[in-house]
């Protein structure tokens, strides 16, 4: 099946899901958390809400950053805050309007789909892909993909430039 096929398959049962209101456990990761650099995202289209756990992050000192969308398909990183404003990006996506980067110690990625071998869809475009590719040459990055345990399929059809997770949160638990 092509990427696109499966994309719109999954996203048509992430909607239904995602109206039960299921609570990913961030918990399990919560020791890897303390004292780094934690790059968020926005959700959109049913992705799973990330933003109370982020803001609680936020309250408690930890420093947090947002994806901010450049020109030729790249995305950078920049300091956000729960006080701070936003401005909605091309794709109607808040992102923070101040535009300090920070490279993340730990990023969290909203997933289309994903299989048991930590490859993940998402919606075609190659930022987080991109992304991870020209910060691991800096850095270690710890890739969490944040997922419905019904968004897994069984093989993710991969080309050159698919980028691996560390790990995927679900409601029924951890995949590493």
């Amino acid at each position: 099946m092509l990427k696109s096929q499966i994309r719109k398959r999954i996203l048509k049962i992430r909607k239904e899901k995602n109206k039960k209101n299921i609570k990913i456990c961030f918990a399990k990761v919560l020791n890897k958390i303390k004292n780094k650099i934690i790059g968020g995202y926005f959700p959109v289209n049913f992705e799973i809400d990330i933003l109370n756990f982020l803001k609680e992050l936020d309250n408690k000192g930890e420093k947090i950053c947002m994806p901010v969308i450049k020109k030729n398909n790249q995305m950078d990183f920049c300091r956000w805050s729960t006080n701070d404003i936003l401005n909605l990006n091309k794709f109607g996506i808040p992102e923070p309007q101040e535009k300090k980067k920070i490279i993340p110690d730990i990023i969290f990625v909203p997933i289309v789909a994903f299989d048991k071998k930590l490859y993940r869809i998402g919606y075609g475009g190659g930022y987080y892909d991109r992304y991870i590719e020209k910060i691991s040459k800096k850095k270690s990055l710890l890739k969490i993909g944040i997922a419905h345990s019904c968004q897994k399929i069984k093989k993710v059809p991969l080309n050159r430039f698919d980028k691996k997770l560390d790990i995927i949160l679900t409601e029924k638990g951890i995949i590493q």
